[in-house]
């Protein structure tokens, strides 16, 4: 349990309330992340606008591929688990179930393969990264806004999974993710619990 207090839906109004709310809407709950994030509501803003920045180049595929690879290099729980749920908007549930449990061996296109490798990467050792990694990217045919784009997404990932360990926030599993998804999506993970 984190050591922050998070306001009840009671509790809360203006833009929380609204996070609060969007969450009630889409989740049918509110998210123990969302409990935790909406006490800066701002940042959450700034978050999300670098976020919408990002996906126009990559397609929310791509955008989804990227965080599920951030998020499982980074073994967080509640980010995986619930980009995963995102994930089935764009993605059918058998691909995305054999993504989960290897995206190398999924039969994705080399393209997408070397971008979730990138994003995973950058995840567990960003400093070790050099141009040849970028440029494998542009082999495969990425344009450097794309490539940067790839960059961003799972740097916000890394933001904001990173912070929720560092809060102790206790990851939900949403309730809608079917139960073989959610096994591959936490299969294998690192043992971090958020």
């Amino acid at each position: 349990m984190t050591a922050i207090h998070t306001p009840s839906e009671a509790e809360v109004d203006g833009a929380a309330a609204r996070l609060y709310a969007a969450d009630r809407e889409s989740l049918g709950y509110v998210a123990s992340h969302t409990r935790v994030t909406a006490l800066n509501p701002d940042a959450v803003a700034a978050f999300e606008q670098l976020i919408r920045s990002v996906v126009p180049s990559l397609g929310m595929r791509r955008y989804e591929l990227v965080t599920l690879a951030a998020t499982g290099a980074l073994g967080s729980t509640a980010c995986r688990a619930h980009h995963g749920l995102k994930a089935l908007g764009f993605i059918d549930a058998d691909e995305l179930e054999r993504i989960a449990r290897d995206y190398r061996t999924a039969g994705l296109p080399p393209e997408e393969v070397a971008m979730m490798a990138f994003a995973e990467r950058l995840s567990g050792d960003s400093a070790a990264m050099t141009q040849a990694d970028a440029a494998e990217l542009q082999r495969l045919g990425f344009s450097d806004r794309e490539i940067v784009d790839i960059a961003f997404a799972a740097a916000a990932r890394n933001f904001y999974s990173r912070s929720l360990h560092a809060l102790g926030v206790e990851p939900d599993i949403p309730p809608a993710l079917p139960t073989p998804l959610r096994d591959a999506l936490l299969a294998g993970m690192a043992t971090r619990e958020t």
